[in-house]
């Protein structure tokens, strides 16, 4: 059996000091939180918090025996990626879980800008059931719910720092789909677009992507730069690169990329779809020449994740779960971008 990871494991791994992996795991300053998250993930890929206690970022652990809880659910929502009450993804999501909440005659409190401390003074383990995360949420915040040992629900994010019950969009499949009705109206040249470490669903979205690009054996010729962390801002993306030739296709990692893709493009006077097609993911843009994409039941997802986490306060000793929602595809014929003769009759 593997024994404790140790400081220098993780070091080595991350390609930082053994000063920086103490400092990061002590929740101490001296490294920037850009490292320490870093460090947090690489600890939680390689196990250090299964044979380590959760690090005392503030108090001491509570002692949870014995607690009797009242049947309040908190909400997590931080502000990252535009993850708000506003936006026409993760607001929807929201809006099922409030929904689902009530009608289980659940208390809902809400946190959107969570700090360490912030956590620790409101998250007390004898007053609540549990925690639902909407979107991304960093490492530490995770560690901290983590020592309190009490269930939490991960909606569209994972950490290897926090195994939990996780609800997604099925994000391979959909792709996948999607791509194999593209392929089948005769496209063959793709670009994908889109900062695929952004979030996990990204990221599975671009295997999608390439693994269906490989079963047809269609020669994938990326540009690395349509998929870099620049691809969260279009406008910073074009100001950098020269795009050689045009695609057919540009596959976006979701709808809000395709939308600026297609204004970037635009500048450019490079019109969509004449000259090139773009797709997204998650059916958020309407009013874009948006050929295909994904359509997203986003209430669905908050309202699965509360069905989920009362099972889970039931059935604490069960293995965790990752629930997938599939999505329906749609492919726009009329924003179809025309094909030579010799390549859409194939």
């Amino acid at each position: 059996m593997r024994g404790k990871v140790k400081i220098q494991e993780i070091a080595d791994f991350a390609g930082v000091s053994k000063f920086a992996v103490s400092r990061a795991l002590s929740g101490k300053s001296g490294v920037s939180e850009r490292t320490r998250e870093m460090i947090m993930k690489v600890a939680g890929q390689l196990g250090y918090f299964k044979n380590h206690e959760p690090i005392r970022f503030a108090g001491e652990l509570y002692d949870h025996e014995d607690v009797k809880r009242s049947g309040t659910i908190v909400v997590m929502f931080p502000n990252v990626r535009y993850q708000n009450k506003d936006s026409v993804y993760w607001g929807p999501v929201f809006d099922g879980v409030n929904t689902r909440l009530s009608q289980r005659g659940l208390d809902i409190i809400t946190l959107t800008e969570p700090s360490g401390e912030h956590v620790f003074s409101l998250l007390k383990p004898e007053a609540i059931q549990g925690v639902i995360t909407i979107g991304t949420v960093s490492t530490q915040i995770l560690l901290d719910i983590k020592r309190m040992n009490i269930p939490v629900v991960m909606i569209d994010h994972s950490d290897p720092a926090l195994h939990c019950d996780t609800i997604f969009t099925d994000n391979f499949n959909c792709m996948q789909e999607l791509m194999t009705k593209l392929i089948s109206k005769g496209y063959r040249k793709f670009q994908f677009v889109g900062s695929i470490k952004d979030a996990p669903s990204y990221f599975e979205r671009w295997l999608a992507f390439r693994t269906t690009l490989e079963s047809y054996q269609i020669e994938l010729n990326q540009d690395p730069q349509l998929i870099s962390p620049d691809a969260n801002d279009m406008y910073l993306l074009f100001s950098k690169i020269t795009l050689g030739e045009l695609p057919e296709v540009f596959v976006c990692a979701h709808d809000v990329n395709a939308r600026y893709l297609i204004e970037e493009l635009n500048k450019l006077q490079i019109n969509v779809p004449s000259q090139c097609a773009v797709t997204g993911f998650d059916n958020t843009c309407d009013n874009y020449p948006i050929l295909g994409t994904v359509n997203v039941n986003m209430e669905l997802l908050g309202m699965r994740a509360v069905d989920q986490m009362l099972w889970r306060i039931l059935n604490p000793s069960s293995a965790y779960e990752k629930k997938l929602i599939y999505g329906d595809i749609i492919i726009r014929d009329n924003f179809a971008h025309s094909l030579p003769d010799d390549e859409s009759a194939n």
